[in-house]
């Protein structure tokens, strides 16, 4: 099984509920960028953390994402079943689409993404001043992070990640995106049961339980001591939200 295919597990599914949300004024930042005719597409949509609360200000979401459990569990989710949002299965680089957009969203889903194939589709599916925004958001722990670092380390297949700010760079040094302005918001406290924390951790590509198949208990043992040595009984920590608009060429 590839990292990609992981997110058609229904469990990973279900799990995406434990992912903190998006800030608020990233939202804001998307409704001030969406112009005419008010539709958007969201790229790699997942459960729609970001389609579902577009909702507010858009007319009209058309949600992509390959995985049929994620469209099955984003349905389930408040306002998935609204008739404003369709949900597309299949991949951007080749889905049928309607343009055109009067936005495009891609949170956290760009690095999944063949962006020689998809990029000049995007592009040609944007309403005349419409722009794509890639977002996401970044954790901003406590000590007890170095610790927890080395336990997801030690079970990842994956060591390295380009972070979402790092491929806006090399697209942008590639001159495949023009950056046209950036958001960073300010820290949004969140509080989890260290059970939540976890099935979170679950949720992700490296860590789910259908990867790591008969580790997965002595994972979620390595991760609760880490918590017990640090004095915690639940989970804290920041998100910041980041988004980068601009235009694919």
């Amino acid at each position: 099984m590839n990292l990609g295919a992981v997110f058609s597990d229904a469990e990973v599914a279900r799990l995406y509920r434990h992912r903190a949300p998006y800030p608020d004024e990233v939202l804001t930042a998307l409704a001030g960028l969406l112009v005419s005719p008010g539709s958007v597409l969201d790229v790699g949509a997942g459960t729609g953390a970001l389609a579902r609360r577009m909702l507010e200000f858009a007319s009209r979401v058309d949600a992509v994402d390959p995985s049929a459990a994620m469209i099955e569990e984003g349905r389930r989710l408040p306002g998935g079943a609204d008739g404003r949002l369709r949900w597309v299965r299949g991949r951007v680089e080749d889905a049928p689409l309607s343009p055109p957009y009067g936005l495009i969203t891609a949170g956290a889903s760009l690095h999944w993404v063949d962006v020689d194939a998809a990029l000049p589709r995007l592009r040609a599916a944007l309403a005349p001043g419409a722009v794509m925004a890639i977002a996401d958001t970044e954790a901003v722990h406590g000590d007890y992070w170095a610790d927890l670092l080395a336990v997801v380390r030690e079970y990842s297949e994956v060591t390295d990640h380009l972070e979402t700010p790092a491929l806006v760079d090399s697209l942008s040094a590639a001159g495949r995106f023009v950056v046209e302005g950036r958001l960073r918001t300010d820290p949004m406290p969140v509080d989890q049961a260290i059970d939540d924390y976890i099935a979170m951790l679950h949720s992700t590509s490296t860590l789910a339980r259908v990867r790591l198949g008969d580790r997965a208990p002595r994972f979620e043992a390595d991760v609760r001591d880490v918590f017990a040595r640090h004095g915690l009984d639940r989970v804290r920590f920041d998100i910041v939200g980041l988004v980068a608009w601009g235009r694919p060429t």
